[in-house]
């Protein structure tokens, strides 16, 4: 059996016996969040943020809806997931946001990749490469407070003079606290990054992921990177609502009776108070949905969506299963599917009860759903 199932958009999603939880990513929703983030853009171009299996979704297919939409530049973590959208897009600028590995150069080159030089190190290695005949373009990444990835403010000042030299297509820094409007970092940022952008004038400029467009016009220089927007969970309070992307499904294995008072799952961590009927769900903790969603006595969990009404977790999730309170829901079957998160239940309300993100739960998703893609650009 395959790690993945996928279903093609022209096919219905039929059950599959193998898979105890289905994934329904809808490539219009997720083109339609790009536009939405274009035009939040303004003059500004957007690009696409396609790194972790594009937050988990998968990247080929997520990309290819991106460019039919209009999306012309594309943003990735690795080498790796720049090389698997090379066949689907093979004159699109890929930047591949870790930097450029050591004795990569030549590498990048061929595969038509563009690193962003974070260090000085990778700075002279490029240059190097590109002294002795090597092409190829990059970015620069500049740190403006992040404290993570980029060459420092006076590094970059050194820098400058050569962006010819390097084929610098980009200077970018990246905004830490973009998701708190009112953090005075946001300020500063936008501070050290304009005199970042005058220093390399002709070079266009991005400070903006998904939460900086919401910081106003002065944010979004010449492109912007929407990441998490794209995929349907919110970046920051601010954010209006957004298109679900992913819906994620687990088939009921069991429905069972319990007594009052009995406890369920591991750790006997919660107990009923009434008799009830429990479904057991066919996804856990090695599908991404995170075990602390789970509920206790003193706590409650995550819900779940079937038969047009919720129905609250009981007990600790397993690697493998979930068990949800249908005592109110008496058609729930053995067979049927529980939406864990969706148009029902936002992704977002989940992560807040496992106290996480949107962003953890994407990227963590399984490679044991059932995967179907509807629509397109």
């Amino acid at each position: 059996m395959e790690s993945s199932i996928f279903v093609t958009a022209e096919r219905p999603l039929a059950e599959d016996w193998r898979c105890g939880g289905r994934l329904v990513v809808d490539l219009a929703s997720l083109a339609d969040n790009w536009r939405a983030a274009a035009r939040l853009a303004g003059r500004a171009e957007a690009a696409g943020v396609v790194k972790g299996d594009a937050y988990g979704i998968g990247i080929e297919a997520a990309a290819t809806a991106l460019a039919a939409a209009g999306c012309q530049t594309f943003f990735v973590a690795l080498p790796s997931e720049g090389l698997r959208l090379r066949p689907p897009l093979p004159d699109a600028p890929i930047y591949v946001l870790n930097g450029l590995p050591p004795r990569a150069a030549a590498e990048f080159s061929r595969a038509g990749l563009r690193p962003v030089l974070g260090s000085a190190e990778e700075v002279d290695e490029w240059a190097a490469f590109r002294a002795a005949g090597g092409t190829g373009a990059a970015a620069l990444h500049v740190d403006t407070g992040m404290q993570r990835l980029g060459v420092t403010l006076d590094e970059a000042a050194a820098i400058a003079p050569r962006a010819k030299a390097l084929g610098l297509a980009l200077v970018m820094s990246h905004l830490a606290a973009a998701d708190q409007p009112g953090h005075a970092l946001n300020a500063a940022q936008l501070s050290r990054f304009r005199s970042v952008a005058q220093a390399f004038a002709g070079v266009p400029a991005s400070l903006s992921n998904s939460a900086g467009l919401h910081l106003g016009p002065d944010f979004l220089f010449d492109l912007v990177r929407p990441g998490i927007a794209l995929y349907g969970a919110r970046s920051t309070a601010a954010a209006p609502p957004l298109s679900t992307v992913v819906t994620a499904e687990a088939r009921i294995v069991q429905v069972r009776d319990v007594a009052a008072g009995t406890a369920v799952g591991y750790g006997a961590s919660e107990h009923v108070r009434r008799p009830s009927r429990i479904a057991i769900l066919g996804a856990g903790y090695a599908d991404g949905y995170h075990r602390r969603a789970g509920s206790t006595d003193e706590r409650p969990g995550a819900s779940v969506h079937l038969h047009g009404r919720r129905a609250p977790l009981i007990g600790r999730i397993s690697m493998d299963l979930i068990a949800v309170d249908v005592t109110d829901i008496p058609e729930a079957r053995r067979g049927d599917h529980a939406e864990l998160f969706g148009p029902n239940i936002a992704i977002d309300e989940v992560a807040e009860r496992a106290e996480t993100i949107g962003y953890e739960l994407l990227t963590g998703l399984g490679r044991r759903y059932q995967r179907h893609y509807r629509g397109g650009a």
